[in-house]
Parts: structure tokens; sequence; C-alpha cells
């Protein structure tokens, strides 16, 4: 768990891999004006939460309620990303006491289902694993173009992700394991939340992780949800464009805050 920053609390939920590390650019640039608190999943090896199989998905959401209090807050913006925006959602739908703020960025929604050829790397995903690095590329190109239009700034991110990435290892057998759980999970009504919420997603034709619609579908579910596209990103926005996403979310913040 990291905790870092001042100000209004943002409690940042990883994606399906799981480790917060991925997303340290965009805890960084949220922490310039806001106290962030991240955290990988409670069944990574590196998580000091408590985990018990049996409870399946009830873990993440468990684990929110714990990370409040183990920062000492009663209250938070509570933001998922992407897988993160499952936990999140479900959170608030059981915690609305605890939850000033929803942000879902990039997020999956409850009725998304899998493609075939993702549903093959759910099936096996230690065999195919190899097939789904050796394609990353390919599925992030158009993306890392439009973010980042020098050759040399994709260098450097491709050298500086890739960095945090071996330096805080996944592993494609849980990863296979959290979708497992979602889909096996009975999800709270979601249009009973009350809190504010903020829909971020990059542009339709760049997110080749969760589609665009996908995420758009919490329009319908949420009251009082706004939709924010942050340009020239798809899936990865929060780390190619760090300071872009701070700013979105600083002024939903700044927008929770006064209507408190």
């Amino acid at each position: 768990m990291i905790d870092c920053g001042t100000g209004i609390p943002i409690v940042l939920i990883p994606g399906l891999q799981g480790r917060w590390e991925w997303m340290r650019p965009a805890v960084d640039a949220l922490a310039q004006k806001h106290r962030v608190i991240s955290y990988s999943l409670c069944d990574e090896r590196s998580s000091p939460f408590q985990f018990d199989r049996e409870r399946g998905f009830d873990n993440y959401v468990d684990q929110v309620a714990r990370v409040l209090d183990r920062a000492g807050l009663d209250r938070a913006v509570i933001a998922g990303v992407s897988y993160g925006g499952l936990i999140a959602t479900e959170f608030a739908a059981r915690h609305s006491d605890r939850v000033t703020g929803l942000v879902l960025a990039s997020a999956l929604h409850a009725s998304w289902q899998p493609t075939a050829l993702q549903q093959r790397y759910l099936n096996a995903p230690m065999l195919m694993s190899p097939l789904f690095v050796a394609t990353a590329p390919q599925r992030m190109r158009l993306e890392m173009a439009a973010a980042l239009p020098s050759i040399t700034s994709r260098l450097h991110f491709a050298a500086t992700h890739g960095v945090r990435v071996l330096s805080a290892p996944t592993s494609p057998a849980r990863m296979a394991r959290r979708i497992s759980w979602a889909q096996a999970h009975r999800f709270e009504d979601p249009s009973h939340i009350l809190a504010p919420a903020l829909i971020v997603t990059g542009e339709p034709g760049l997110d080749q992780v969760v589609p665009v619609d996908v995420t758009k579908r919490y329009l319908r579910d949420l009251r009082s949800a706004e939709h924010v596209v942050l340009e020239q990103t798809g899936h990865l926005g929060l780390v190619t464009r760090p300071d872009a996403f701070a700013r979105v979310l600083e002024r939903f913040v700044n927008a929770v805050r006064l209507s408190a």
C-alpha cells in the first residue's frame, strides 16, 4: 500500500494485473494536489492484506474497506481502473457512506463478455501468455502513436514502463482467476449508487483492451455520471498522459468538494 500527497483523498484501485506500481505515473501526478492511496490486490504475493480464496471477488471489495481503515479514512473518492472499476462500483454500491465520489477509468462493466480470443487466453493463461505478450505491441500501436507522437517519447515510455512491469511482475493465472471470479459474482444494482460519478475513457478507436462502449454502459446505471474522453489515449491514458488524467480527476474532485 502506498499513501502519498495531501488534500482530498483518492483511493486508486489497480486493473486486472493487480499491481499498483503499473500506475505509478498517475499516482505521482495525482499526488501533486491530492492525497493518493493505492495498493496491490490482496491475492498478490507482495500484498500484506488478508486473502481467502473461498471468498472470490468479495476479497477485493472487502480490501477497499481495509485500505480506508488502514489510511485512517472514513470516506474518500474511489477510483477504479479497468478491472478495478468492477471493484470500485461494487464497493460504492455496498458502502455508499464511505464514497464521496466514484471514478471509473476505462472500466470493465459487469455485463462484459470476453471475445473468443480472450476466452482462449483465460482457458489456458500460462500456455497462451507468450502469445499475449508477443501481440501486445500490435494492440498498443495506435494508442502509443496518438499519445506519444515522437519516436523518442515512445521509446522512453516503453523503457520506463517496461521497468515498472518487470519490477512488479504479474501472474497470467491470477489474472484469469480474477476474470472467472467476476463472472461468477452477483453484483449489486449500481443504480442505487448516489455518489457523483465520473466515467473516463480513451478514444473509441484507440482502446484495444476494454471497448469504450463497454465502459459507457455505466452511464445508464449511474444517475449522476458524467463522461470525459481523455483525448489521444486508449486504455493506457493514466500512464501515457498522467498529467492530463490528473487534471480531469482534479476538476471532478473539486466539484465533489464544493457540493459536499
